[in-house]
Formats: structure tokens, sequence, C-alpha cells
């Protein structure tokens, strides 16, 4: 989301300057995968980010870890109030809500719900390293940023389209038959487009 577009949508919910945009990355390759990352925009924008958007869905090669089906990607834009850790809460309850077991580093999951960038914060803690210490190099994260923001930039690494150029693009498919939806009242309030 661009700095005007949150301000725009800042100011439509009469959010302050308290309000930082968060990125989060949502995959799927257990399961009915689509239904998994909707179950995940859901309860992320529920759970208190406002103006969200989010990509298109990409279906994308396994990226390290034991053989394994296809994810299919996406990833939400949004702006929150929530401090840091209370958004990778989130993210983790939407995993549990889908059924995740982490039984494998990198193995097969049902969702996977990364908090990707949370303003221009950074950070080593071991529960929460910001940016997303790989994302720079995950064109399965970049590609659909890329859509939502051109301007994008990864705190500490570059812009998106930058590191996007470096790793390329394959395994990542853009899936035109395939689309995620934001709640009805999001949309509603959203001076965005929903995709």
């Amino acid at each position: 989301m661009t700095g005007r577009a949150r301000s725009q949508c800042q100011h439509a919910h009469g959010a302050g300057a308290h309000q930082l945009p968060v990125v989060l990355s949502l995959g799927s390759n257990i399961g009915d995968r689509l239904a998994s990352l909707q179950l995940g925009v859901d309860i992320l924008v529920a759970g208190g980010l406002a103006c969200p958007v989010v990509s298109s869905v990409y279906e994308t090669d396994p990226v390290g870890g034991p053989a394994q089906d296809d994810y299919l990607n996406a990833v939400l834009l949004a702006v929150t109030d929530l401090p840091a850790p209370d958004v990778l809460s989130l993210a983790v309850a939407a995993e549990a809500a889908a059924g995740r077991v982490r039984a494998v580093r990198f193995g097969p999951r049902t969702l996977d719900v990364d908090v990707i960038a949370y303003g221009d914060e950074t950070s080593d803690d071991a529960e929460l390293t910001l940016p997303h210490p790989r994302a720079h190099e995950r064109a399965f994260v970049l590609a659909p940023w890329l859509e939502l923001d051109p301007r994008a930039v990864v705190p500490g690494r570059g812009t998106v389209a930058d590191l996007l150029a470096t790793t390329g693009t394959d395994g990542v498919r853009r899936r035109g038959d395939l689309t995620l939806a934001l709640p009805a009242r999001a949309c509603a309030t959203a001076v965005v487009p929903c995709t």
C-alpha cells in the first residue's frame, strides 16, 4: 500500500499516526489450499488489521525442506495499531484455526502466516525477526508484494522490485483463476481497491 493510499485509509478510519503498515505472507500446500488462505485473510482482518488489500494468488514451487506439493501464496498489506508481538499472535492464531501442525521445519503446512514487515521496524528478536529474515530472497513473497505496492521496500535490504529482479520469478506463477476476498465490512470502508 503506498503512503498516500495508507494515509487516506487511516483518515477514513479515524486512525492516528500510531498505526503502522504491516506486510504478511500467507501460504498453504495441504488440503484445500485456497480455503486455508481465505481463512487466514478473514482471521487477520477480523483481528485488528485495517485497510487491508490482498494480492493475487500465486502457485509456487516449495523452497527448502522435504519433497512436498506446490504452495498457494498471497500477500496481505494493512495498517494496525497492534504491537508487533500481537500481530505475530494473530498470525499464529490464523495458522492454528487452519489446523497447522509444526512437525517438520520447512515441511508441508495447511497455513503459514509470516509477518514480513512491521513499518520500518528492525529487530533480531528470536520470536519475531523484522523484517522477516528470508523475505528478501523469496520470490513467492516479493512478487505478490510488488503487485500491491510497486514502491515497497524491505527495511535494510532494498526495494522489492530490485530484490525480485535479483531472485527472479522461476517457480512462481500467478493464478488468475483463483482469488481471495476481503471481508465485506473491510471493503465497505476501504478507499483502496479490494481484490
